[in-house]
């Protein structure tokens, strides 16, 4: 149910600036949209799953914040960052 070695390892190569570049607000909100993406499949699955249902809205919680963050530092890099990975405002 979380993410793989090789999943979360793809994500930070893709967004990170460098190889371990975990901390940057791209990378977690990538990994965030993942994990999310997860858990709304297994919701579905398991409707009655409420311990999945508490995680993705702690895990949606999360990403808001860091969301809102980006946008309030870099709102040009925020705008294109959201439009690459589908998420709407």
């Amino acid at each position: 149910m979380a993410l793989t070695k090789e999943t979360t390892s793809s994500i930070v190569s893709k967004y990170g600036s460098k190889e371990k570049d975990t901390g940057s607000v791209k990378v977690q909100i990538a990994l965030l949209t993942e994990r999310t993406k997860q858990l709304t499949e297994h919701t579905k699955n398991f409707p009655k799953d409420a311990g999945a249902k508490r995680a993705l809205l702690k895990v949606v919680g999360q990403r808001r914040k860091m969301l809102k963050y980006f946008e309030r530092t870099d709102l040009e890099g925020y705008r294109a960052f959201i439009k690459e990975l589908g998420l709407r405002k």
